[in-house]
């Protein structure tokens, strides 16, 4: 007992909250603050996805054009994903596909796949006095088609500005699924900026294409926001300790900045998605078991994964914020 605190809420908790207007109407939104200094904001009608952090009263992420929309607006053909995708601090990307819409095996495969679109079955949250635990359901399963059934749990400390996500796949099908996860972890003003330093330590970079290949020596230099400008994706090789992986992100100008860790086991690639263009301008560092190059090039290139009947597949990320430079840029060295 706090003898100072009329209700605990003063300090931290979890509030929920509905929108009222706007494409995101009626949409139910987890309001955390772990009394800290982070505000973590949840989406229970997008798979539990994470919308908004800030930190210390710094915003982290890059929040979209779109703005909230709720999964009644989804738009799976082409690249109808884009309308509704508010990339917010992390969006899922998967199950049955990642990247580039396209046709894996006779099926029609959209952009970054569903599961990003779909509502929590259910989910439920608790507070302890070192943490707070919120848990979600997502059924993403059709009619003689894919039947995944994803179990995410985040653990937000109270002790340290630190969130864990943990996620658990299983296929409820009777037939092996193809298993493609990418965590979009979006980076966005005033982390980001010119002056911002990204630490990936690597075995070795590939530029996606031509085009970032012609600027791969500065791949890991932030520019000013310009216009007209064309997105440059590498995908990193990120050295891993124990089975960790780690990689940060540091802003000198607001002295914040954040290491993500994650378990390369089963996250065993990264694409760095670096898209410096005005209002466009956002740092995507992204844990993934796949490239955002479509389900059918993973299958031609042999690591598409799979998961089967009755089996999980499961997945660990850490985010740490600080305020200290060498808690970031340290992991270079």
């Amino acid at each position: 007992m706090n003898k100072y605190l009329g209700h605990h809420s003063q300090i931290c908790g979890v509030e929920e909250v509905i929108l009222a207007k706007g494409k995101g109407k009626g949409m139910t939104l987890l309001e955390i603050r772990n009394g800290k200094g982070l505000h973590i904001t949840l989406a229970p009608d997008r798979c539990l996805d994470i919308p908004r952090i800030s930190f210390n009263g710094a915003n982290m992420g890059y929040f979209a054009p779109s703005g909230y929309v709720a999964p009644a607006y989804y738009d799976r053909e082409d690249d109808g994903f884009l309308k509704s995708f508010n990339a917010g601090f992390m969006t899922t990307c998967g199950i049955d596909g990642t990247g580039v819409p396209c046709v894996d095996d006779g099926e029609k495969v959209p952009m970054h796949g569903t599961i990003g679109n779909t509502p929590c079955e259910n989910y439920l949250y608790e507070e302890n006095e070192k943490e707070i635990i919120v848990k979600g359901y997502v059924s993403d399963g059709s009619l003689f088609g894919q039947k995944y059934y994803l179990t995410r749990t985040y653990i937000i400390s109270k002790t340290e500005n630190s969130i864990v996500i943990k996620d658990s796949i299983k296929n409820i099908d009777s037939k092996v699924r193809p298993c493609m996860l990418l965590y979009h972890i979006n980076m966005g003003y005033p982390l980001l900026s010119e002056n911002a330093k990204v630490v990936i330590p690597a075995n070795s970079v590939t530029p996606r294409n031509q085009h970032a290949k012609d600027d791969v020596e500065n791949c890991l230099n932030m520019e000013v926001p310009q216009h007209g400008y064309e997105e440059r994706c590498y995908y990193h090789d990120v050295k891993a300790t124990d089975g960790l992986a780690k990689v940060g992100i540091y802003n000198p100008d607001i002295k914040k900045g954040l290491v993500m860790e994650f378990n390369k086991e089963t996250l065993d690639k990264f694409t760095e998605w670096k898209m410096m263009g005005e209002t466009e301008y956002v740092l995507g560092l992204e844990p993934s078991n796949c490239t955002p190059d479509g389900r059918d090039v993973m299958r031609k290139e042999g690591i598409l994964k799979f998961i089967e009947p009755g089996k999980t597949y499961e997945t660990y990320i850490k985010v740490n914020f600080a305020e200290n430079e060498v808690d970031v840029t340290g992991l270079g060295k």
